[in-house]
């Protein structure tokens, strides 16, 4: 009788679309909560208030201007996602994404957060845009980085963070390391 049931309910696209949706929301649910490490955040790294600063393998230290760095947080249906991003008048950027974001802590780039945790470093070209060049965190499965926040209120995120990242156009690797951000949040 029980496999009766269970083709009945195959077969009626009402349940089925509730009961894809239940496991799909069970398994984002699953999948967010895993993405924040336990720590503290550890330090704050020391950029300027209003930047992002690092210092990118093969081009040397970047920091942002003030200008024309952000920092957002947006909460839908339970969960929030906090957005970095700065760039300098070179034509670099940095941005940082975390889907699930709950505050101080340590977050993974990669691995299990793969699609939740994205870092990227991008070097624009200005007379040819389409041959700006963007390397990307993760890029497989493996942890590529780590963003640690070690100081969040509702109006100013700070924290430090590093990752490995690939340029999909040539497969290049530029790491970015020594990280920090100090950002007023929107």
């Amino acid at each position: 009788m029980g496999h009766l049931c269970f083709v009945q309910i195959t077969k009626n696209p009402t349940i089925m679309k509730t009961f894809k949706s239940a496991i799909l929301i069970l398994m984002i649910g699953l999948a967010v909560t895993s993405c924040k490490k336990d720590d503290d955040g550890g330090g704050d790294g020391g950029a300027a208030s209003g930047t992002i600063t690092a210092n990118v393998s093969g081009v040397g230290d970047f920091s942002s201007t003030t200008q024309l760095t952000s920092g957002t947080t947006q909460t839908a249906n339970g969960v929030s996602v906090l957005q970095l991003t700065g760039s300098d008048n070179n034509g670099r950027n940095i941005t940082i994404v975390i889907n699930g974001y709950d505050g101080t802590g340590s977050y993974d780039i990669g691995g299990s957060n793969s699609v939740f945790v994205i870092a990227t470093y991008v070097e624009a070209n200005a007379s040819d845009p389409q041959n700006s060049q963007i390397w990307t965190a993760p890029f497989d499965t493996s942890v590529a980085g780590e963003i640690n926040i070690s100081e969040a209120t509702a109006s100013n995120v700070k924290g430090t963070f590093n990752f490995e990242g690939k340029n999909n156009n040539d497969q290049s690797m530029k790491s970015i390391t020594g990280g920090s951000f100090d950002i007023n949040l929107q």
